[in-house]
Protein backbone atom coordinates (compact mmCIF):
# COMPACT_ATOMS: atom_id res chain seq x y z
CA UNK A 1 0.00 0.00 0.00
CA UNK A 2 2.99 2.31 1.07
CA UNK A 3 4.22 1.85 -2.85
CA UNK A 4 1.01 2.54 -4.60
CA UNK A 5 0.75 5.80 -2.51
CA UNK A 6 4.54 6.73 -3.24
CA UNK A 7 3.87 6.03 -6.71
CA UNK A 8 0.77 8.01 -6.92
CA UNK A 9 2.59 11.03 -5.29
CA UNK A 10 5.55 10.58 -7.77
CA UNK A 11 3.39 10.76 -10.90
CA UNK A 12 0.80 13.11 -9.64
CA UNK A 13 1.47 15.73 -12.10
CA UNK A 14 1.37 13.59 -15.06
CA UNK A 15 -1.57 12.00 -13.50
CA UNK A 16 -3.20 15.59 -13.76
CA UNK A 17 -2.01 16.35 -16.84
CA UNK A 18 -3.37 13.59 -18.76
CA UNK A 19 -6.30 14.16 -18.08
CA UNK A 20 -6.00 17.95 -18.90
CA UNK A 21 -4.59 17.05 -22.19
CA UNK A 22 -7.51 14.74 -22.72
CA UNK A 23 -9.69 17.66 -22.51
CA UNK A 24 -8.46 19.87 -24.74
CA UNK A 25 -8.04 17.04 -27.00
CA UNK A 26 -11.89 16.36 -26.63
CA UNK A 27 -12.45 20.14 -27.22
CA UNK A 28 -10.74 19.35 -30.48
CA UNK A 29 -12.42 16.55 -30.87
CA UNK A 30 -16.01 18.21 -30.92
CA UNK A 31 -15.71 20.35 -34.59
CA UNK A 32 -13.89 17.45 -36.20
CA UNK A 33 -16.32 15.79 -35.42
CA UNK A 34 -18.17 17.45 -38.00
CA UNK A 35 -15.65 18.32 -40.38
CA UNK A 36 -14.90 21.34 -39.44
CA UNK A 37 -10.67 22.04 -38.35
CA UNK A 38 -11.16 25.15 -35.96
CA UNK A 39 -8.22 25.00 -33.86
CA UNK A 40 -9.63 28.39 -31.41
CA UNK A 41 -9.16 25.80 -28.35
CA UNK A 42 -6.21 27.56 -27.22
CA UNK A 43 -8.12 30.83 -27.33
CA UNK A 44 -11.13 29.29 -25.35
CA UNK A 45 -8.57 27.63 -22.76
CA UNK A 46 -6.75 30.58 -21.96
CA UNK A 47 -10.15 32.60 -21.59
CA UNK A 48 -11.54 30.07 -19.16
CA UNK A 49 -7.67 30.17 -17.28
CA UNK A 50 -7.36 33.89 -16.60
CA UNK A 51 -11.46 34.31 -15.92
CA UNK A 52 -10.96 31.55 -13.09
CA UNK A 53 -7.70 32.76 -12.25
CA UNK A 54 -9.31 36.37 -11.78
CA UNK A 55 -12.06 35.21 -9.85
CA UNK A 56 -10.33 33.36 -7.03
CA UNK A 57 -7.29 35.34 -6.54
CA UNK A 58 -8.88 38.79 -7.28
CA UNK A 59 -12.28 38.62 -5.75
CA UNK A 60 -11.90 35.89 -3.58
CA UNK A 61 -14.95 33.92 -4.83
CA UNK A 62 -15.52 30.10 -4.91
CA UNK A 63 -13.49 27.37 -7.24
CA UNK A 64 -17.20 26.00 -8.20
CA UNK A 65 -18.37 29.40 -9.51
CA UNK A 66 -15.33 30.30 -11.00
CA UNK A 67 -15.64 26.79 -13.06
CA UNK A 68 -19.24 27.66 -13.84
CA UNK A 69 -18.02 31.33 -15.80
CA UNK A 70 -14.76 29.20 -16.73
CA UNK A 71 -17.31 27.29 -18.99
CA UNK A 72 -19.98 30.22 -19.87
CA UNK A 73 -17.73 32.89 -20.61
CA UNK A 74 -15.41 30.97 -23.74
CA UNK A 75 -19.46 29.65 -25.15
CA UNK A 76 -20.58 33.35 -25.08
CA UNK A 77 -17.73 34.66 -27.17
CA UNK A 78 -17.98 31.46 -29.31
CA UNK A 79 -21.03 32.45 -30.48
CA UNK A 80 -20.26 35.27 -32.33
CA UNK A 81 -16.90 34.02 -33.23
CA UNK A 82 -18.54 31.37 -34.69
CA UNK A 83 -20.94 32.71 -36.90
CA UNK A 84 -18.83 34.40 -39.76
CA UNK A 85 -15.99 32.03 -38.97
CA UNK A 86 -17.74 28.83 -40.02
CA UNK A 87 -19.13 30.11 -43.22
CA UNK A 88 -15.30 29.15 -44.40
CA UNK A 89 -13.85 25.77 -44.77
CA UNK A 90 -10.49 23.40 -44.54
CA UNK A 91 -7.08 25.39 -44.25
CA UNK A 92 -8.78 29.00 -43.94
CA UNK A 93 -11.34 27.94 -41.02
CA UNK A 94 -7.78 26.41 -39.49
CA UNK A 95 -6.04 29.94 -39.86
CA UNK A 96 -9.40 31.87 -38.69
CA UNK A 97 -9.27 30.19 -35.72
CA UNK A 98 -5.65 29.89 -35.08
CA UNK A 99 -5.77 33.88 -35.52
CA UNK A 100 -8.44 33.86 -32.83
CA UNK A 101 -6.08 32.08 -30.19
CA UNK A 102 -3.38 34.80 -30.98
CA UNK A 103 -5.92 37.67 -30.62
CA UNK A 104 -6.37 36.21 -27.14
CA UNK A 105 -3.31 35.88 -26.45
CA UNK A 106 -1.69 38.97 -27.59
CA UNK A 107 -4.35 40.60 -25.44
CA UNK A 108 -3.86 38.93 -22.99
CA UNK A 109 -0.10 40.38 -23.08
CA UNK A 110 -0.68 43.63 -23.32
CA UNK A 111 -3.35 43.91 -20.33
CA UNK A 112 -1.14 45.12 -17.42
CA UNK A 113 -4.71 44.34 -15.38
CA UNK A 114 -3.42 39.96 -15.24
CA UNK A 115 0.61 41.27 -15.45
CA UNK A 116 0.94 40.96 -19.15
CA UNK A 117 3.43 38.47 -20.23
CA UNK A 118 4.29 37.43 -16.98
CA UNK A 119 1.17 35.95 -16.24
CA UNK A 120 -0.29 35.31 -12.76
CA UNK A 121 1.16 33.35 -10.23
CA UNK A 122 -0.06 32.33 -6.73
CA UNK A 123 -3.25 31.01 -8.06
CA UNK A 124 -4.30 28.86 -4.96
CA UNK A 125 -4.61 25.10 -5.87
CA UNK A 126 -8.20 24.42 -5.71
CA UNK A 127 -7.99 21.47 -8.88
CA UNK A 128 -7.36 17.75 -7.60
CA UNK A 129 -6.88 14.91 -9.80
CA UNK A 130 -10.28 13.46 -9.39
CA UNK A 131 -11.68 16.63 -10.57
CA UNK A 132 -9.65 16.30 -13.73
CA UNK A 133 -11.34 12.90 -14.18
CA UNK A 134 -14.66 13.31 -13.28
CA UNK A 135 -14.64 16.21 -15.93
CA UNK A 136 -13.19 13.72 -18.81
CA UNK A 137 -15.81 11.11 -17.76
CA UNK A 138 -18.54 13.31 -18.11
CA UNK A 139 -17.59 14.97 -21.52
CA UNK A 140 -17.08 11.24 -22.78
CA UNK A 141 -20.73 10.17 -21.47
CA UNK A 142 -22.39 13.31 -23.19
CA UNK A 143 -20.24 12.87 -26.64
CA UNK A 144 -21.34 8.79 -26.20
CA UNK A 145 -24.96 10.08 -25.82
CA UNK A 146 -24.66 11.91 -28.78
CA UNK A 147 -23.47 9.19 -31.22
CA UNK A 148 -26.15 7.33 -31.84
CA UNK A 149 -28.54 10.31 -31.39
CA UNK A 150 -30.26 12.08 -33.99
CA UNK A 151 -27.45 14.78 -33.46
CA UNK A 152 -24.87 12.10 -34.25
CA UNK A 153 -26.11 11.24 -37.15
CA UNK A 154 -26.34 14.55 -38.20
CA UNK A 155 -22.83 15.24 -37.45
CA UNK A 156 -21.80 12.05 -39.07
CA UNK A 157 -23.38 13.83 -42.26
CA UNK A 158 -22.19 17.04 -42.23
CA UNK A 159 -18.90 15.44 -42.11
CA UNK A 160 -19.00 13.31 -45.30
CA UNK A 161 -20.71 15.70 -47.20
CA UNK A 162 -22.05 19.12 -45.88
CA UNK A 163 -24.03 19.74 -49.03
CA UNK A 164 -25.53 16.83 -49.25
CA UNK A 165 -26.81 17.30 -45.31
CA UNK A 166 -28.11 20.53 -45.97
CA UNK A 167 -30.50 18.91 -48.99
CA UNK A 168 -31.47 16.76 -46.50
CA UNK A 169 -33.36 19.46 -44.41
CA UNK A 170 -29.84 19.56 -41.58
CA UNK A 171 -29.18 22.87 -40.71
CA UNK A 172 -25.70 22.50 -40.63
CA UNK A 173 -25.10 25.80 -39.34
CA UNK A 174 -27.11 24.87 -36.17
CA UNK A 175 -24.83 22.26 -35.44
CA UNK A 176 -21.58 23.25 -36.28
CA UNK A 177 -21.84 26.24 -33.94
CA UNK A 178 -23.07 23.59 -31.63
CA UNK A 179 -20.52 22.03 -31.63
CA UNK A 180 -18.15 24.93 -31.69
CA UNK A 181 -19.43 26.42 -28.52
CA UNK A 182 -19.59 22.59 -26.71
CA UNK A 183 -15.55 22.73 -27.36
CA UNK A 184 -15.11 25.90 -26.09
CA UNK A 185 -16.87 25.17 -22.93
CA UNK A 186 -14.77 21.88 -22.67
CA UNK A 187 -11.04 24.02 -23.43
CA UNK A 188 -12.38 27.01 -21.11
CA UNK A 189 -13.28 24.29 -18.53
CA UNK A 190 -9.59 22.69 -19.12
CA UNK A 191 -7.70 25.70 -18.72
CA UNK A 192 -9.79 26.86 -15.50
CA UNK A 193 -8.41 23.28 -13.73
CA UNK A 194 -5.06 23.83 -14.65
CA UNK A 195 -4.53 27.27 -13.54
CA UNK A 196 -5.77 26.08 -10.27
CA UNK A 197 -3.47 22.78 -10.51
CA UNK A 198 -0.05 24.36 -11.72
CA UNK A 199 -0.58 27.45 -9.28
CA UNK A 200 0.18 29.82 -12.51
CA UNK A 201 -1.65 30.58 -16.07
CA UNK A 202 0.45 32.82 -18.57
CA UNK A 203 -0.40 33.37 -22.52
CA UNK A 204 3.22 31.85 -23.31
CA UNK A 205 1.26 28.76 -22.34
CA UNK A 206 -1.30 29.27 -24.98
CA UNK A 207 -0.11 29.37 -28.11
CA UNK A 208 0.64 28.32 -31.33
CA UNK A 209 2.78 24.68 -30.04
CA UNK A 210 -0.13 24.25 -27.84
CA UNK A 211 -2.65 24.19 -30.68
CA UNK A 212 -0.75 21.95 -32.60
CA UNK A 213 -0.24 19.67 -29.36
CA UNK A 214 -4.04 19.24 -29.02
CA UNK A 215 -4.53 18.68 -32.59
CA UNK A 216 -1.81 15.94 -32.73
CA UNK A 217 -3.43 14.14 -29.79
CA UNK A 218 -6.52 13.91 -31.71
CA UNK A 219 -5.52 12.31 -34.55
CA UNK A 220 -2.81 10.44 -33.28
CA UNK A 221 -5.56 8.92 -30.87
CA UNK A 222 -8.14 8.63 -33.82
CA UNK A 223 -11.19 10.99 -34.63
CA UNK A 224 -13.15 7.82 -35.80
CA UNK A 225 -14.47 7.28 -32.17
CA UNK A 226 -15.00 9.93 -29.45
CA UNK A 227 -12.55 8.29 -26.86
CA UNK A 228 -9.75 8.34 -29.69
CA UNK A 229 -8.72 11.59 -28.51
CA UNK A 230 -7.95 10.89 -24.88
CA UNK A 231 -6.07 7.85 -25.83
CA UNK A 232 -3.83 10.34 -28.02
CA UNK A 233 -3.61 12.64 -25.41
CA UNK A 234 -2.58 9.60 -22.42
CA UNK A 235 0.10 8.14 -24.98
CA UNK A 236 1.73 11.34 -25.88
CA UNK A 237 1.65 13.04 -22.11
CA UNK A 238 3.42 9.66 -20.90
CA UNK A 239 5.47 9.15 -23.96
CA UNK A 240 8.23 12.05 -22.69
CA UNK A 241 8.37 10.67 -18.89
CA UNK A 242 9.36 7.35 -20.64
CA UNK A 243 11.47 9.22 -23.10
CA UNK A 244 12.92 11.15 -20.00
CA UNK A 245 14.72 7.51 -18.40
CA UNK A 246 15.61 6.24 -22.09
CA UNK A 247 17.53 9.53 -23.00
CA UNK A 248 20.82 8.92 -21.10
CA UNK A 249 21.03 5.39 -22.47
CA UNK A 250 20.98 6.86 -26.20
CA UNK A 251 22.71 9.80 -25.29
CA UNK A 252 20.34 12.27 -26.47
CA UNK A 253 18.73 15.48 -24.53
CA UNK A 254 15.36 14.18 -23.68
CA UNK A 255 14.06 17.75 -25.38
CA UNK A 256 15.23 16.77 -28.94
CA UNK A 257 14.42 12.75 -28.12
CA UNK A 258 11.28 13.79 -27.59
CA UNK A 259 10.43 16.05 -30.77
CA UNK A 260 12.20 13.14 -32.75
CA UNK A 261 9.68 10.02 -31.08
CA UNK A 262 6.72 12.67 -31.62
CA UNK A 263 7.28 13.49 -35.45
CA UNK A 264 7.74 9.10 -36.17
CA UNK A 265 5.03 8.95 -34.15
CA UNK A 266 2.88 11.20 -36.30
CA UNK A 267 4.26 10.12 -39.60
CA UNK A 268 3.73 6.64 -38.87
CA UNK A 269 -0.38 6.78 -37.57
CA UNK A 270 -1.01 8.94 -40.40
CA UNK A 271 0.55 7.28 -42.88
CA UNK A 272 -0.26 3.29 -41.49
CA UNK A 273 -3.09 4.46 -39.10
CA UNK A 274 -4.69 7.12 -40.48
CA UNK A 275 -7.98 6.48 -38.06
CA UNK A 276 -5.75 6.41 -35.02
CA UNK A 277 -4.55 4.17 -32.42
CA UNK A 278 -8.07 3.31 -31.16
CA UNK A 279 -7.94 1.58 -35.39
CA UNK A 280 -5.11 -0.84 -34.24
CA UNK A 281 -7.09 -3.60 -32.70
CA UNK A 282 -9.25 -3.66 -35.60
CA UNK A 283 -6.52 -3.57 -38.32
CA UNK A 284 -4.69 -6.44 -36.50
CA UNK A 285 -8.18 -8.26 -36.29
CA UNK A 286 -8.64 -7.97 -40.18
CA UNK A 287 -5.14 -9.22 -40.95
CA UNK A 288 -5.75 -12.34 -38.46
CA UNK A 289 -8.57 -12.94 -40.77
CA UNK A 290 -6.96 -12.26 -43.93
CA UNK A 291 -4.14 -14.31 -42.75
CA UNK A 292 -6.49 -17.34 -41.73
CA UNK A 293 -8.23 -17.05 -45.47
CA UNK A 294 -4.98 -18.04 -47.17
CA UNK A 295 -3.98 -20.25 -44.98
Amino acid sequence: MEWLQETYLTYQSTLGYIGLNALLALSVYTTLSCGQLALSSAGFAAIGAYAASILTLNFGQSFPVALLAATALPMLVAVPLGLPVLRIRGVFLAIATIAFGEVVRLGLVNWDYVNGAQGLVAIPQKTSVWMIYLAVALALLLLARLRGSKWGFALEAIREDEAAARTMGIHTTVYKLAMLVLGAALAGLAGALEAHYSFMVAPNGFGFVRVVDMLVFAVVGGTVAYYGPVVGAAFLTVLPEVLRELAPLVGIEPGPLRFLVNGVVLLSVILFLPNGIVSLPARLRERRRARSVTA
